[in-house]
C-alpha cells in the first residue's frame, strides 16, 4: 500500500485510540468527582470556544476555530483535502459537471449531506448542518460569501486563480490547524513521485479535455500537468504554455495541436462524451500519431480537469504509471 493511501487508515486509527483514551479519562474523572466535595454550580457563560486567525486565499484575515467540529466543503478540492487531512465535513457540494458528490470519493463521503452544488451553495441547507467553518474554494460571489458568512463568520476562500494544488492543500490545512498532517501527505506524495520515476521512461503526453465545443488542452500550470511534469513527463511544442487553465476549444483543423507520444483524454458531460465519440470516426482524428500507435487513454475528467488536491494527485499518477509502463 503507498504511504498516500495510508493517510485515511492512520487517521481512523488514530481517532479509535484519541475515543479510547477521551472514554478513559471521563470515567477517571467522574470517580474522582463522586469522592469529591460537591462541584459548583456551573457558570451560566459558557467558555468562548479558541479562535484562530488565518489569511485566506484573497489576503483576508479571518477568524476560525482553533479545533474545527462542524466543517462544510463547497469544492470537491476543498473535500479531497479534508479527507486527506482526516477531516470528514458536515456537508459538501456535488463534483465538477455532476448532480452527485465526485465519483473517486463517493466511498468516504457516504451519508454526508450535500448542500448543494460546485461553489452553488443552497443556504438553508448550509444552516441545517450548523458548520463553524466553511471552505469556499474559489468561491468569487460576494452575494454568496456575505450569506455564508451571516451563518459563521468562519468563511474561508481556500483557492486563488492562480494558485497550484500544492499552494492550495497547505492553506486548507493551515485553515484546519493541520499543517504538521498536511507535510506528510505531501512527503508521501513526494515520496510516490520518486518511486514512480524509476518505472516511467520520458514521454511526451498531451492533455486534454473534449467539450460539446471541441478539444482543449491543459495548460502547463494546471494541476494533471503539474502531476506529468513532477513524473519528468514532457508536453508537445504546441501545449507548452506556463498557464493555469485550458486552451480555447480546437476546430478539427487544428487536432494536430493536441497531438503527441501519448494522448489523455477526458470529458465532464455527457454532451462532450458524444462528441469525442463522434469525432474518433473522422480521418483527422485517426491520423493522429497517438491514435495510430494506439497510446490514447481515457481517463476521469472530473479528477483531472478539477483544480488538484492529494487524493486526486494519487489518481493522476496512477493513470500516467498505468498507461506508460504497461
Amino acid at each position: 500500500m503507498s504511504p498516500l493511501r495510508r493517510v485515511g487508515g492512520l487517521f481512523a486509527a488514530a481517532l479509535a485510540a484519541l475515543t479510547v483514551a477521551a472514554c478513559g479519562a471521563s470515567s477517571t474523572d467522574s470517580s474522582a468527582t463522586s469522592s469529591a466535595a460537591p462541584a459548583a454550580a456551573p457558570s451560566s457563560a459558557a467558555p468562548a470556544a479558541a479562535t484562530r486567525e488565518v489569511k485566506d486565499a484573497t489576503g483576508t484575515l479571518i477568524k476560525v476555530p482553533a479545533e474545527p467540529k462542524r466543517v462544510v466543503t463547497l469544492t470537491q478540492e476543498d473535500l479531497d483535502a479534508a479527507i486527506a487531512l482526516g477531516v470528514t465535513p458536515v456537508g459538501i457540494t456535488n463534483g465538477q459537471g455532476i448532480d452527485t458528490p465526485p465519483a473517486y470519493l463517493a466511498d468516504k463521503v457516504q451519508g454526508i449531506p450535500v448542500v448543494g452544488n460546485l461553489l452553488q451553495p443552497v443556504i438553508d441547507k448550509v444552516v441545517e448542518v450548523q458548520p463553524d467553518l466553511i471552505l469556499a474554494g474559489d468561491m468569487q460571489d460576494q452575494q454568496i460569501l456575505d450569506q455564508l458568512r451571516k451563518i459563521t463568520p468562519a468563511t474561508v476562500v481556500t483557492m486563488a486563480p492562480t494558485d497550484d494544488w500544492k499552494l492550495s492543500f497547505m492553506g486548507i490545512a493551515n485553515t484546519l490547524n493541520k499543517l504538521d498532517v498536511a507535510k506528510r501527505v505531501l512527503a508521501d506524495y513526494d515520496a510516490e513521485i520518486a518511486e514512480a520515476k524509476g518505472k516511467v521512461k520520458p514521454a511526451e503526453v498531451s492533455i486534454v479535455r473534449w467539450n460539446p465545443q471541441g478539444p482543449s488542452w491543459m495548460e502547463k500550470r494546471q494541476f494533471a500537468s503539474f502531476v506529468a511534469t513532477d513524473l519528468g513527463l514532457t508536453r508537445p511544442k504546441a501545449q507548452d504554455k506556463d498557464g493555469t487553465a485550458h486552451s480555447m476549444p480546437l476546430s478539427l483543423e487544428a487536432l494536430a495541436d493536441i497531438d503527441g507520444e501519448w494522448l489523455f483524454l477526458s470529458t465532464l458531460t455527457a454532451d462532450g462524451e458524444k462528441a469525442l465519440d463522434d469525432v474518433k470516426k473522422t480521418p483527422a482524428f485517426k491520423e493522429l500519431k497517438a491514435v495510430k500507435d494506439d497510446h490514447v487513454v481515457s481517463v476521469d475528467g472530473s479528477v483531472w480537469s478539477t483544480r488538484g488536491a492529494p487524493l486526486a494527485a494519487q489518481i493522476v499518477l496512477d493513470d500516467l504509471v498505468k498507461a506508460l509502463t504497461g
